[in-house]
């Protein structure tokens, strides 16, 4: 045997134990060892893991072999499988179109599918109808849009009809006219007189385009307006048949006039449609109220084509197209519904709180509202216009100012111009307009009243005379005194029906002046 050779453990485990020795092996024994070590070691590991179940194959197609369904446009269509790989390549096919693929997992192999209608197929007329809904109608109409789309694109739709009609004779006017019919100039001074013709319609366009603001405040007033230009310039050029002389100026004026009814148009199209569109579909609305009005347009030229070959009356022509398209504009501007306060819907507003307390909804208000307003009119109420053009003298100043420290504006009435004037302070903001605008309609309410009250005893006792030959604005410190607490009381309970009906009251369209009085701090 091998000499032992002893190993003596450390001092303090040597005095625990006694010395113990190893015997090593023979260097011919070791590779035995070493075998039974690697056996042991072996041994020793952890079992493996079971290896997992294999994966479950997909789920076969059905028998009839429907992938899913599918609907478009309120169409619904199945996907079916059909065909399938022939044997042998890249796998072995399952009755079901379903080879393996790596790792043993179930795949589809070389299969295709199609795709079924499960409606009949819509009759011819039904599909050119859906081919133009899709043309003239927002995606997701009547979903998409407000409720009254429909009304205010049927009345633009016929207007644009006239239109289009109007536009032939007029064309067909001005083209015998300048001569071109009976040759009766060169084609350079026909040329020469259009181009002229073309660019005083475009200066036209140009000036009035600073009134953009305006725009805003009287939207379906100057809409409205803009088409009574539009007739009153397609007047002008049928006239040009019975002055061919004056052409040029009768052109010029004609086409100005009705560049400017282009710029309102243009103006007011885009807050007319944003009215309408529910939620970011503002670009699909406009480009389908665009293409309902370029389709109207040519039938309308297209009608008139064949009419005009039979050479009617321009007289009788133009009144009945002048009347079709201005009934059309007039019922077009009358369906829009808007939900901000100009000055006509906030005087209908007012006016129903004052006389019942109700605050109308958004379709009475709008439906109330005025349309057409002639520069002649008598305004009522004027809201930040100047010291001069609202007093008369001092005093009436002096007497008045003390009940409105505590506002940012000052409300009077000038006998003189029967009207109420309400001036803004310099801190005046939207909310200090709108209540001056009320405070000033609460006001022409008393005064109405007072007049009617006036006349009434005045006709009853025709030989005394109730009024003053000359009356001040000192007359009417009571009313202003007695409006002044209406208006405390009740500005707050208007704004709060307001909002409940729908009414924006945070921006007011009141269009109120420039002028501010300076110098004037509330307490």
């Amino acid at each position: 045997m091998a000499p032992a050779m002893g190993m003596k453990r450390p001092p303090a485990a040597a005095a625990a134990t006694a010395t113990q020795t190893v015997t090593l092996p023979a260097p011919d024994a070791r590779a035995a060892v070493r075998d039974a070590v690697r056996v042991a070691v072996r041994e020793a590991e952890p079992p493996q893991a079971p290896a997992l179940p294999p994966r479950a194959p997909a789920p076969a197609v059905a028998v009839d072999g429907v992938l899913c369904l599918e609907e478009v446009d309120g169409r619904k269509w199945s996907y079916v499988v059909e065909g399938g790989a022939s044997p042998g390549k890249a796998g072995r096919v399952s009755g079901s179109g379903r080879g393996r693929g790596r790792g043993g997992a179930a795949s589809p192999m070389g299969v295709t599918f199609k795709a079924v209608p499960l409606q009949s197929p819509l009759p011819p007329v039904e599909e050119i109808m859906s081919f133009i809904r899709s043309y003239v109608v927002p995606e997701g109409f009547p979903d998409s849009v407000t409720p009254s789309y429909v009304p205010y694109m049927t009345w633009r739709a016929l207007k644009h009809f006239f239109g289009g009609a109007m536009g032939v004779f007029t064309t067909r006017t001005l083209l015998n006219s300048v001569g071109v019919a009976q040759s009766r100039a060169t084609s350079g001074a026909v040329a020469i007189n259009w181009i002229l013709k073309d660019g005083a319609g475009r200066v036209g366009k140009m000036l009035f385009a600073r009134q953009g603001k305006k725009f805003d405040y009287d939207l379906k007033q100057l809409r409205f307006s803009g088409d009574l230009l539009m007739e009153l310039g397609a007047g002008i050029e049928l006239a040009t048949a019975a002055f061919p002389q004056l052409f040029l100026p009768m052109a010029c004026i004609a086409n100005v006039v009705k560049n400017v009814a282009a710029v309102t148009s243009t103006s007011t199209r885009t807050p007319i449609y944003k009215a309408y569109a529910k939620g970011e579909n503002i670009g699909d609305v406009t480009a389908k109220g665009e293409s309902v009005g370029n389709i109207a347009d040519l039938l309308g030229t297209g009608l008139s084509i064949l009419i005009s070959k039979r050479n009617p009356s321009l007289v009788t022509s133009f009144a009945f197209l002048s009347c079709g398209y201005l009934l059309s504009s007039y019922h077009e501007v009358r369906s829009v519904v808007l939900n901000t306060l100009n000055t006509a819907r906030f005087t209908v507003a007012v006016d129903s709180f004052i006389k019942s307390g109700h605050v109308p909804s958004l379709k009475e208000g709008n439906s109330q509202e005025t349309i057409f307003n002639p520069p002649w009119r008598h305004q009522p109420v004027a809201i930040g216009s100047r010291f001069g053009e609202a007093f008369q003298e001092p005093a009436s100043f002096v007497a008045i100012r003390p009940l409105f420290e505590d506002e940012r504006y000052i409300v009077t009435y000038n006998p003189t111009k029967d009207k109420v004037y309400a001036l803004l302070k310099d801190q005046a903001k939207p909310d200090d307009i709108l209540k001056a605008a009320f405070h000033a309609h609460v006001l022409l309410h008393f005064i109405n009243a007072s007049h009617a009250n006036l006349n009434a005893r005045k006709r009853m006792n025709s030989n005394r005379s109730y009024q003053n030959a000359n009356p001040l604005n000192m007359d009417f410190i009571p009313h202003i005194a007695e409006s002044c607490k209406i208006v405390t009381s009740s500005y707050g309970v208007f704004k709060k029906k307001a909002r409940e009906q729908g009414w924006i009251m945070s921006e007011s369209l009141l269009n109120p002046g420039r002028a501010r009085l300076c110098g004037i701090v509330p307490e």
